[in-house]
């Protein structure tokens, strides 16, 4: 059975408070490129990751797919919209064959109220996630590519990074398409430019991860 409080913002409840909101945890799970939400409808549940992953993606205006986060396991989903109460403001969809828990709006507003601490975790949580969406959007209309992938790679080694004798990895496996939609570019231009880093010797790859060798000189673009 899926422990809740793995996930940080729930791991101030106790064994007590954890067994009481189990009941409620149901378990789903999706195939890959199969959509989980998508942007507009109505916010029925609250999704935690627990295997695989999730992209988080809006259309720009010219139809472009935009990654605005990419989801891990024990990491949440929907949280803004379900805890607002409005439609969800973009699209999920489950990057590779994923499984997920999931709570009802009804049952995490109840779980709020009875644990008024999480509010508050949520709420600092859910504000993070605004303000970095609302940076991805800015950087993607104001910066070049190339600043806008040296930002991405900083945040994702942030995020999922783990030092090595090489440098810091990126313990998440991502496409050069990945990548182009998390900056809002082509294809072709991300693989231009991240093959421009790896030979400047500020990137490199290892086991299909890409491995940040120089973050000083990496921040320098940004």
């Amino acid at each position: 059975m899926f422990d809740i409080r793995q996930v940080p913002i729930f791991n101030t409840l106790t064994p007590a408070d954890a067994k009481e909101v189990a009941p409620y945890v149901l378990p789903a799970q999706y195939k890959k490129k199969e959509t989980i939400f998508a942007e507009g409808d109505p916010s029925e549940w609250f999704y935690i990751v627990t295997k695989g992953k999730v992209k988080i993606t809006k259309l720009s205006q010219e139809g472009k797919e935009l990654i605005l986060e990419i989801v891990q396991p024990i990491d949440f989903f929907g949280g803004i919209a379900v805890v607002r109460g409005f439609p969800y403001p973009a699209n999920a969809v489950a990057m590779e064959d994923t499984e997920v828990v999931k709570l009802s709006r009804k049952h995490i507003l109840s779980i709020m109220d009875r644990f008024p601490n999480l509010m508050y975790c949520m709420a600092v949580n859910i504000g993070d996630r605004i303000k970095g969406s609302h940076e991805t959007l800015k950087s993607i209309a104001l910066e070049k590519v190339e600043s806008r992938i040296a930002s991405l790679l900083i945040k994702l080694s942030d995020k999922a990074g783990e030092k090595t004798a090489d440098g810091v990895m990126i313990t998440m496996k991502l496409t050069k398409q990945d990548i182009a939609e998390m900056v809002g570019t082509t294809v072709e231009t991300s693989i231009r430019t991240m093959s421009k880093l790896t030979k400047a010797g500020l990137i490199g790859s290892k086991a299909g991860k890409i491995v940040i060798k120089d973050l000083d000189r990496l921040k320098s673009l940004t």
